[in-house]
C-alpha cells in the first residue's frame, strides 16, 4: 500500500476494503457534505460505502474514475478523486470533500496539487476541470488557488432538495499548470 504525505496527514487510495472506515466517516461528514456532493456519494450504511467504493474501483480498473482519501492521525478525514479520467481525450475532473474537523488545513489545497501533478506529469492530459454549486464559496475558492479560470456557469444545472442550483465549471490546462509550477509565486 502506498500513500503520501501532507502536511499533517496522508494521502492514500480510498479502497473497497476500507468500506467501514468510509461509512464511519460519512456518518461525521454526511449532511456537511450532502448539498455539495452527487447524491450516490453520500451513503447510509457499510453496504452503501462499500457499493460506492466498489463502482470507483471499477471505473479506475477501467482507467476512469479514482477515490483518494485523507487521514488525519490515522482517521478518515475526507478525500480527493477524479469523478471523471480519459487518457484517450486527456482530460479529468477533479472534486473533494472533508468532515467539518478537517477543513482550513490546506488538505484539500495539497491533494488536488499531487492529482493534478500526476494527471499531467505522468499520464500527459491536457485538461483538468473542477465543478461545483455556485454558492459553495470554499469550492470555487480552491479552484481559483489551484490556478483554475472559471470558464463558466451551467444555470440550475444542480439539483439539490427540490432546487435547481447554478454550477461553475473551472478549469486549468497542462501548459498553464506547467506555467504556474515555474513561477516563484503561485495564485
Amino acid at each position: 500500500m502506498f500513500s503520501l504525505p501532507l502536511r499533517g496527514a496522508r494521502l492514500g487510495p480510498l479502497e473497497v476494503w476500507h468500506a467501514g472506515e468510509f461509512a464511519d466517516h460519512l456518518d461525521r461528514a454526511r449532511e456537511h457534505i450532502r448539498p455539495w456532493v452527487g447524491a450516490a456519494f453520500v451513503t447510509d450504511d457499510v453496504d452503501g460505502a462499500r457499493a460506492t467504493l466498489t463502482r470507483y474501483a471499477h471505473r479506475q480498473a477501467d482507467d476512469g474514475a479514482r477515490l483518494y482519501g485523507i487521514w488525519r492521525e490515522g482517521v478518515l478525514v475526507g478525500g480527493v478523486m477524479f469523478t471523471s479520467f480519459d487518457a484517450t481525450v486527456g482530460s479529468c475532473e477533479i472534486g473533494c470533500w472533508l468532515e467539518p474537523s478537517a477543513e482550513g488545513h490546506g488538505l484539500v489545497m495539497q491533494a488536488c496539487d499531487v492529482l493534478l501533478d500526476w494527471a499531467f506529469t505522468s499520464r500527459g492530459l491536457h485538461r483538468a476541470e473542477w465543478h461545483c454549486r455556485a454558492d459553495n464559496d470554499r469550492s470555487s475558492a480552491v479552484a481559483k488557488r489551484l490556478g483554475m479560470t472559471l470558464e463558466g456557469v451551467r444555470r440550475e444545472a444542480w439539483p439539490y432538495a427540490g432546487v435547481r442550483y447554478d454550477k461553475q465549471v473551472w478549469a486549468v490546462l497542462a501548459s498553464d499548470w506547467r506555467s504556474q509550477r515555474q513561477s516563484p509565486v503561485r495564485p
